[in-house]
């Protein structure tokens, strides 16, 4: 028989003690992963984080060094980065981790290294493949065009790009974007998130909306993310108005909190009194997966309007629950929503498309049943046998000198 792949999956963004949901995405597609390979992970925590949510000291005595987490086994490196000098993080996270590869690479002889986004990790791994002799592979995840507004930074990634032995995209506008900064377009391949079907399905709407407080008679939109300029919550509380002028009873739900690209609550919080909506307007802290999946059953309508993303996986997760999906036309929404059976794809800031899109939403027969068909049809099983595909190939792949 084959032996099993040796994979050292490597991720700045990876659940936390004090932040649980950062990366969790990241850590199901390794939790799927690990039953299908060996994996170890190491996931580099910074000494201290300005971003972070709430701007807390994060406490490393609260972080063991390495642990074992849903059979994964977990390193966590201190490593710190040097504010205001975004083109040094990279090299910084590298320095740091060095030793940790080198070591793990004497106790677990990977055979490849699976970096989770383009940057800081993805240029870091190509340090780290150099510095073991092992190939490497990036996954894009959504921030790496935003990091291309630094030319340094773009630059670093171009030549990351250039030696990885796979660059996988979870939607095919970021793998285009690799290819453009001089990716082999042969190592390149879209492999999108999945869905846990066991949270996201669709349940009892009558009873989560009576817990939920969702009055009958009102329609109810539901919008989920950090409290960022970037998620476009206020964009629908500025729909709200004229949703009301046509006779459409519409509330909207906001589940999110502080995140690391800033606070947005504010601002919110000004349009909701500015646009006079404080009773159509309810604000949630966030929630466990469970009870977001509750929000999404009982909701009449899901929308996302972001500015950036990468694979939106609260669109799918709506989408499983049998919840349709108003979205922006943003990294792999299109893929998500393919057509007007499952919801409307729009562009992003357009603010007339999207009320129109709204109200037609809301006042339009839907198919949950299919809905949630169509969601919850791609598994975290089905990425991980495609990501173990892709590093298996990997793992055969020259090391790059580009």
């Amino acid at each position: 028989m084959t032996e099993p792949l040796r994979i050292l999956s490597f991720s700045t963004v990876y659940p936390r003690p004090l932040e649980p949901n950062h990366g969790i995405f990241v850590e199901r597609r390794l939790r799927a992963l690990a039953s299908l390979a060996e994996v170890r992970v190491v996931a580099p925590i910074p000494c201290f984080e300005p971003g972070n949510p709430g701007h807390r000291f994060p406490g490393l005595a609260r972080f063991p060094a390495a642990a074992e987490v849903d059979a994964l086994r977990v390193i966590r490196p201190r490593w710190q980065h040097v504010p205001g000098l975004p083109w040094l993080t990279a090299a910084a996270l590298a320095a740091r981790c060095i030793p940790t590869a080198l070591l793990t690479a004497r106790r677990f002889p990977f055979d490849v290294i699976d970096a989770h986004f383009g940057y800081p990790a993805g240029v870091a791994a190509a340090i780290l493949s150099a510095a073991t002799g092992r190939p490497f592979a990036v996954t894009l995840r959504g921030n790496e065009t935003m990091h291309a507004g630094s030319a340094p930074v773009k630059r670093m990634m171009a030549w990351c790009f250039r030696r990885a032995a796979a660059v996988i995209g979870v939607s095919r506008p970021l793998v285009d974007f690799a290819i453009l900064l001089g990716a082999d377009p042969q190592r390149c391949r879209v492999i999108p998130n999945g869905i846990d079907t066991s949270v996201f399905h669709p349940g009892d709407r009558q009873a989560a909306r009576a817990r939920l407080g969702m009055a009958e008679g009102r329609r109810h939109i539901l919008s989920s993310g950090y409290l960022i300029e970037r998620k476009g919550h206020h964009r629908i509380l500025e729909a709200l108005p004229g949703l009301h002028a046509q006779g459409i009873p519409a509330e909207l739900w906001i589940v999110g909190g502080r995140g690391r690209e800033g606070d947005f609550a504010g601002a919110i919080q000004q349009t909701i009194g500015w646009l006079g909506l404080r009773d159509s307007v309810h604000l949630v802290s966030p929630v466990p997966p469970a009870e977001l999946a509750a929000y999404m059953s009982a909701a009449d309508l899901f929308c996302l309007a972001s500015s950036r993303e990468g694979w939106p996986n609260v669109v799918n997760e709506a989408l499983a629950c049998g919840t349709p999906v108003v979205t922006t036309n943003v990294g792999g929404a299109p893929d998500m929503v393919p057509g007007d059976r499952y919801g409307f794809v729009l562009p992003p800031g357009d603010a007339a498309a999207l009320a129109g899109a709204l109200a037609s939403a809301l006042t339009r027969p839907w198919d949950r049943g299919a809905i949630a068909d169509w969601g919850g049809s791609r598994s975290w099983r089905k990425v991980a046998e495609e990501t173990l595909n892709a590093l298996r190939d990997a793992s055969q792949a020259t090391i790059g000198t580009a």
